[in-house]
């Protein structure tokens, strides 16, 4: 990736081209962490604003918006802001808008009525993010076409403050950023797992797609703190609630005959669902269940960190169990 690829790019024929950016932060000491991302879909006409932050007193604070977005100029819309500072190396991130506060994250299996029953504040979110190891750039293609031709990621470290209904909180710690841009429709996996985590010196992102027939795709990266190594093999149990949720997720990533094993907590989860009409008229159903997570190394080091489980969903079951 070229420093330029840090801002926005000229817009593809794609019917569905996608620019997006993606940042994730967890401040164990705050108890407080999520993500915010922004995407421009200009031939579509419209964008995708999303905060989710898993608030200390275990509610959900979640806004999502789709304003009419016709350029891919800037990501700059619906309150929210991604600005590069220094490309590669610094972004600023803010929001100032609606958040609904939902007081049990569970109620976001339905959506409408969970945020529809739930009061609306005013929220501010203002982060410096600052890249700790070099982007790791790699693309996804699946059965069901590429779902991210054009991406890369990054460890980073942010630092701000968050403002909830006129209660202010410093925040400080570690986390993930992703930049993509192309062609992306939610529904091209089967199903897909990506897991991230990063601290002081020590991070990882490890990404499996899964298909119809079995086969699967996978890749990621280890960053050791002083070189990049990308995956090569991986392995990822799962431990399910009755929801079918992820509690517990045992994670080998491998490399060049290296290994690294770690174990997953979730410590705060919320489903989110996209529902659709297929080109037959059927109804469709993608299920996606944000975690916030805590992984600790074989060597006691602790990471925060996110997990991320996508799923078609068949017969009202996700159709991934097996991983």
């Amino acid at each position: 990736m070229r420093p330029e690829d840090d801002y926005t790019h000229p817009v593809g024929p794609e019917p569905h081209f996608n620019e997006s950016m993606y940042v994730h932060f967890n401040d164990p000491v705050a108890r407080l962490g999520g993500f915010l991302r922004i995407a421009n879909r200009p031939n579509e006409g419209r964008g995708e604003v999303t905060v989710c932050l898993f608030l200390p007193d275990g509610r959900l604070g979640f806004s999502y918006a789709r304003p009419e977005v016709t350029s891919n100029e800037a990501f700059d819309s619906a309150g929210m802001a991604f600005r590069v500072r220094e490309p590669l190396r610094h972004l600023d991130v803010s929001y100032a808008g609606p958040l609904t506060l939902v007081a049990d994250p569970a109620a976001m299996d339905d959506p409408r009525t969970a945020l529809g029953g739930s009061p609306t504040v005013e929220a501010v979110v203002e982060l410096a993010v600052h890249g700790i190891a070099p982007v790791f750039d790699h693309s996804f293609d699946t059965d069901g076409g590429s779902f991210a031709p054009n991406h890369y990621e990054q460890p980073l470290s942010a630092q701000g403050r968050i403002v909830v209904d006129g209660v202010e909180t410093a925040v400080g710690g570690h986390g993930l950023r992703d930049h993509s841009w192309g062609p992306r429709s939610w529904q091209a996996p089967w199903f897909y797992r990506w897991l991230h985590g990063t601290t002081d010196g020590f991070a990882f992102m490890g990404a499996w797609f899964g298909s119809p027939n079995g086969s699967s795709v996978h890749g990621g990266f280890v960053w050791d703190g002083g070189t990049v190594h990308e995956v090569d093999g991986m392995e990822i149990v799962t431990d399910r609630d009755g929801r079918d949720e992820q509690t517990g997720i045992g994670l080998v990533l491998r490399s060049g005959g290296r290994e690294w094993r770690l174990r997953g907590r979730a410590e705060a989860t919320v489903p989110l669902r996209n529902r659709r009409t297929t080109e037959g008229g059927d109804p469709a159903v993608t299920r996606l269940v944000e975690s916030l997570m805590t992984w600790t190394g074989e060597d006691g080091r602790t990471l925060g960190g996110m997990s991320e489980y996508l799923d078609q969903m068949v017969g009202g079951r996700p159709v991934g169990l097996a991983v």
